[in-house]
C-alpha cells in the first residue's frame, strides 16, 4: 500500500490529518479483527469530497490507529485523547416542557443514537456470519419491548413488495448505503442480516445493521421533545438487557463513524421559521449560541422546503445525552421568539 495522492483541493479530515510520516507509521498495522488502515481510510480516499473520510472497524481501531483518530476527534469534537466521556439517560434531568403546545411552529419532533454490539466488529470489518449473529440478537433484544414499544421486525432480505411499499410510504425504509458507506465497506452482502423494527404507533423504530448495528429511533408529530426522549431511554434500557452496547470511558458509546461516538445522538425538529430564515445571521447566530445544526428538512445537504428546516445537536461527545437535548430544546425556544417577534 502507498500513500494516497490526494489533490490540493481535498479539505476532509483525512487529507488534513494522514501525514506522509503518520502513514509510515500506520500503514501495516491491524486490529486483532484484521482491520487495516486501508480499510479505514478507503471511504475518504475514493470519495475525495468527504467531511471526515476514516471510519473505524471496531472498538479497537481508535487505539491501533490513534495518531489518526485523535487529531480527528479532536478537530470534530473538541475532545482530547485524556478527556472522558459521561452519559446520562435519566429524562427527569431533562427540562423540556412542550416549547409549542399549540403546534404552531414545529412539525415533528425525532431523536435516534447509534449502538453497536460489544466484543463484535462494527459494519466496515464485519463477516456476513457475525452480521447474522448480531441481527438475531438484537431482534431477541428487541422481543423485550412492550406496551406502546412493542411491534414487528421485518427483515429486508425477502421482504415482500407490500411492506417494502409501506414503509417506504412512511419514510422508515432505509436503502442500500451512498458512496460513501459503500466505499467504507458497509453496503457488504446487502440486504442480509438487515431489517427494520416499528412500534405499531409509528412513532418508535429500529434500522438493524444500517450504518450501526442499531439506530434507535423515537419520533412524533409536534413539539413534545421530553415524550419522546423518554420513549427513547425506555427502549435503549429494555434493549440493553439482552444487547450490552460497545462503550469506553475514554470515547463513550463506540460507532463507525468518528462524528457520531459520544452520546451517539442526534436530536432534531422539523421547525417552520420563514421570517427568520429570511435573515440567515441572526438565524445562524442562535443556533450557534446553542451548538445547533441547521438542515433541509430531507437531511444534511438538502434544501428547505416552505420554510420548515431541520434543527438538531452538532455536540455528541464529551456532554451527556440529557445535555444533547438540552441544547436542542434551549435553541428551539429561541428560535420560536425570534420567529414570533418578527411576525
Amino acid at each position: 500500500m502507498n500513500y494516497p495522492n490526494f489533490p490540493k483541493d481535498c479539505k476532509s479530515l483525512l487529507c488534513k490529518y494522514l501525514t506522509p510520516k503518520i502513514f509510515e507509521v500506520l500503514k501495516d498495522k491491524k486490529t486483532p479483527n484484521g482491520f487495516t488502515l486501508q480499510q479505514a481510510i478507503n471511504s475518504g480516499v475514493k470519495n475525495i469530497d468527504s467531511g471526515i473520510g476514516v471510519y473505524a472497524g471496531d472498538k479497537e481501531s481508535y487505539d491501533v490507529f490513534a495518531p489518526l483518530f485523535d487529531p480527528i476527534i479532536k478537530e470534530y469534537h473538541g475532545f482530547d485523547r485524556n478527556d472522558m466521556h459521561k452519559s446520562n439517560l435519566n429524562p427527569d434531568d431533562l427540562e423540556a416542557p412542550n416549547p409549542d403546545p399549540k403546534g404552531e411552529f414545529i412539525v415533528s419532533t425525532r431523536i435516534r443514537v447509534g449502538r453497536n454490539m460489544n466484543n463484535m466488529p462494527l459494519g466496515p470489518a464485519i463477516l456476513k456470519e457475525q452480521r447474522d449473529e448480531a441481527e438475531a440478537k438484537v431482534v431477541d433484544g428487541l422481543r423485550t419491548l412492550k406496551g406502546e414499544l412493542a411491534g414487528d421486525y421485518y427483515p429486508l432480505l425477502g421482504m415482500s413488495k407490500e411492506v417494502q411499499d409501506e414503509l417506504i410510504k412512511d419514510h422508515f425504509l432505509f436503502k442500500e448505503g451512498d458512496r460513501f458507506l459503500d466505499a467504507a465497506g458497509l453496503n457488504r452482502d446487502w440486504p442480509a442480516g438487515r431489517g427494520i423494527y416499528h412500534n405499531k404507533n409509528k412513532t418508535f423504530l429500529v434500522w438493524v445493521n444500517e450504518e450501526d448495528q442499531l439506530r434507535i429511533i423515537s419520533m412524533q408529530q409536534g413539539g413534545d421533545i421530553k415524550e419522546v426522549f423518554i420513549r427513547l431511554t425506555q427502549a435503549i434500557n429494555s434493549i440493553e438487557t439482552k444487547v450490552p452496547f460497545s462503550y469506553s470511558d475514554h470515547l463513550g458509546y463506540i460507532t463507525s463513524c468518528p462524528t457520531n461516538l459520544g452520546t451517539a445522538m442526534r436530536a432534531s425538529v422539523h421547525i417552520a421559521l420563514p421570517n427568520l430564515a429570511k435573515d440567515m445571521d441572526a438565524f445562524k447566530a442562535i443556533t450557534d449560541k446553542h451548538h445547533l445544526q441547521i438542515r433541509g428538512i430531507h437531511g444534511e445537504h438538502s434544501e428547505s422546503e416552505g420554510g420548515i428546516y431541520d434543527i438538531s445537536n452538532r455536540r455528541r461527545l464529551g456532554i451527556t445525552e440529557v445535555q444533547a437535548v438540552q441544547d436542542m430544546y434551549d435553541g428551539v425556544v429561541e428560535l420560536i421568539a425570534a420567529e414570533k417577534a418578527l411576525r
